[in-house]
């Protein structure tokens, strides 16, 4: 969908618009969501960062999700000067700084690696990052930005996102806050329960995994991910939290790879490593060294808990990953099984 398509469907007489879920669990699904509560989340954003008429905001993702859709929707609820560019996984080499932007952390590790686009991304005003998790790394590289830089917490249901974290400054945190309209509660599996009247119709129930505090200095409920319950590998009756795996490895494996898993006749589900290789190999080069799978082994053993140490290593062409950016979970438990 091009920004002309979006606008058409926008300013037609129908009180809804068509979105997509990222299909970072299964397939993307289309969704009807209320142009109501579109402009209600916009506005709830655009005055939780104070922007306003005449500021500028940063197309540079995709109208076919919800992400897109709202960047266009808060530059017409606050009249912003919108600057659209094609989506691509570097936009500071097409745009100029904005007061707002709204990147998926791909985008922004991207830019933060040439460094006219790091310039360019450290001078706009508010940085939101959504569509996936911030890790260790790219957070540390934020931290000393000089304006605001945000991560965001939320999904097409919530129409964007209904909590944000700082990420840079003395406020930097990794605690969710929502926002002053929104409840925030758990449920008996540990799963975030959401509230948001203004944006969604009933009690929301998720499959993210969380712990809660209360802040003290504020007085709000806040919320730390763990991660999907859906997620969660159950190894010899062992609870293994995918996310929680990667986490860990992150700082050791420089290539990209993902934790999945496989049905295993002993264990009932084990965890296997997905690592990218050249076609039709078993070592994997990275800018700092070439990984045999007796390498991956080793590090694994070495780093994880010995309940998640992968039982199986998968080298393939390419890891699955959504047109969001997010790892495709279930086409990755495919490619295990064949």
């Amino acid at each position: 969908m091009v920004l002309e398509e979006f606008l058409d469907e926008w300013n037609n007489d129908r009180p809804t618009v068509l979105v997509h879920t990222s299909g970072s669990t299964g397939k993307p699904k289309p969704m009807w969501v209320e142009k109501r509560k579109m402009l209600n989340s916009a506005r709830i954003t655009c005055d939780f960062l104070g922007l306003k008429p005449g500021d500028s905001a940063l197309l540079c993702m995709p109208l076919d999700y919800i992400a897109g859709k709202m960047v266009v929707v808060r530059s017409i609820e606050r009249r912003l000067k919108l600057v659209s560019i094609a989506p691509c996984g570097h936009p500071m080499a097409k745009a100029e700084p904005t007061t707002f932007a709204a990147m998926v952390p791909l985008q922004v590790y991207n830019s933060l690696r040439v460094a006219e686009e790091k310039r360019k991304l450290m001078a706009i005003r508010h940085l939101i990052i959504g569509g996936g998790a911030v890790d260790e790394e790219m957070a540390a590289a934020l931290r000393s930005f000089p304006n605001h830089v945000w991560s965001t917490y939320g999904m097409t249901e919530t129409l964007s996102h209904i909590a944000l974290r700082r990420l840079n400054g003395k406020d930097a945190s990794e605690w969710y806050t929502p926002f002053d309209t929104v409840e925030v509660l758990q449920d008996a599996e540990g799963c975030l329960v959401i509230n948001a009247p203004l944006v969604h119709d009933g009690a929301l129930k998720t499959n993210d995994r969380v712990e809660m505090r209360l802040n003290k200095i504020t007085g709000k409920q806040q919320f730390r991910v763990i991660g999907r319950k859906d997620n969660v590998i159950d190894s010899g009756g062992i609870k293994i939290q995918i996310e929680e795996v990667e986490r860990k490895l992150k700082p050791h494996l420089s290539i990209p790879f993902m934790i999945t898993k496989a049905a295993d006749r002993k264990f009932g589900e084990a965890v296997v490593l997905l690592c990218e290789a050249p076609s039709g190999s078993k070592a994997l080069t990275s800018l700092d060294a070439v990984f045999s799978e007796d390498d991956l082994c080793n590090i694994c053993t070495k780093f994880l808990p010995p309940y998640w140490v992968p039982k199986k290593y998968v080298f393939v062409d390419k890891l699955p990953m959504t047109e969001t950016g997010k790892p495709a979970r279930a086409e990755a438990e495919r490619m295990v099984r064949g």
